[in-house]
C-alpha cells in the first residue's frame, strides 16, 4: 500500500486530490466520499488500488467506477436528504452506499444475481438499512416505488430509456451515460411540469446497459 498509508488516509487523499481538486464542491458529497470504505466493495486482491483514480473490476465484466465519476454523478442529483432515489446497475454496491447517506430511500437494480447478493452483503456489513437491492431489468426502471427525485444509471444506454424519464418526479433529475463503446456522454435530465430538459456534462466510458432498453451483445 502506498507509503503504508491507512485506508482512512488514502480516502482523505482521494477526496482532496481526485474529487475536490477537480471541482466537486457539494460538502455532503465530499463528506460521504471521505467516510464510505470503497475497498470493502471490491475483492481484497484489488485493495492496494482501492482509492486510486481508476475503475476496478467487480466480476461479470462490470466495474466499480473511478471515485471522481461517482462523486460527479452523485453531485448532479442535488440531493438534500429526503429523496427517494433509483440506481440502475448496483454492481459492487458502492454507489448505493454513497447514495444511502444522502437520500431517504434508495432502490437499486442489478441484472446479475451474484453481484446483487454481494452488494447486499457489503451494505449489510456496513449497517446500511435504507437500500433495497432488486434483481431485474433496470433499463425499464422500478415503477412500483416511483416517482423518484433522482435516478442514477451506472451503465451506458444506446439512448435515454423513456421509462426512466417517466418515473422521474417533477423537478427530479436523471444522470446517465449515453453512447457506445467508441464514445459516450454523461447526460443530466430534469423533469419539468411539461416535458424534460437535458444537458450534456462530460465524455465518459462505462460498461453497456443490459436489458430491454440497453445494448445487446452483438450490437455492443
Amino acid at each position: 500500500m502506498e507509503e503504508n498509508l491507512t485506508f482512512y488516509e488514502l480516502r482523505q487523499r482521494m477526496v482532496d486530490e481526485q474529487i475536490q481538486a477537480r471541482g466537486i464542491r457539494d460538502p455532503r458529497v465530499l463528506e460521504v466520499m471521505r467516510q464510505v470504505p470503497r475497498h470493502l466493495f471490491i475483492a481484497s486482491e484489488y485493495w492496494e488500488g482501492a482509492y486510486a483514480d481508476t475503475p476496478l473490476p467487480t466480476g461479470y465484466g462490470q466495474t466499480i467506477s473511478q471515485p471522481y465519476i461517482v462523486a460527479l454523478m452523485t453531485s448532479l442529483l442535488h440531493l438534500q436528504g429526503d429523496e427517494t432515489v433509483l440506481e440502475v446497475g448496483t454492481g459492487s454496491g458502492y454507489q448505493a452506499a454513497i447514495l444511502s447517506h444522502l437520500a431517504r430511500r434508495v432502490y437499486t437494480v442489478e441484472v446479475y444475481p451474484d453481484l446483487a447478493e454481494r452488494a447486499r452483503h457489503a451494505l449489510a456489513e456496513l449497517g446500511v438499512t435504507n437500500v433495497q437491492v432488486h434483481v431485474t431489468d433496470g433499463s425499464t426502471g422500478l415503477p412500483e416505488w416511483g416517482p423518484y427525485q433522482g435516478i442514477l444509471v451506472t451503465a451506458a444506454a444506446p439512448e435515454t430509456p423513456m421509462p426512466l424519464l417517466e418515473q422521474l418526479a417533477v423537478g427530479g433529475r436523471l444522470v446517465l451515460p449515453v453512447g457506445n463503446r467508441q464514445g459516450q456522454n454523461l447526460q443530466l435530465w430534469e423533469r419539468r411540469p411539461v416535458g424534460w430538459e437535458m444537458d450534456e456534462i462530460a465524455p465518459v466510458a462505462f460498461v453497456p446497459l443490459r436489458g430491454k432498453y440497453g445494448w445487446k451483445d452483438e450490437e455492443w
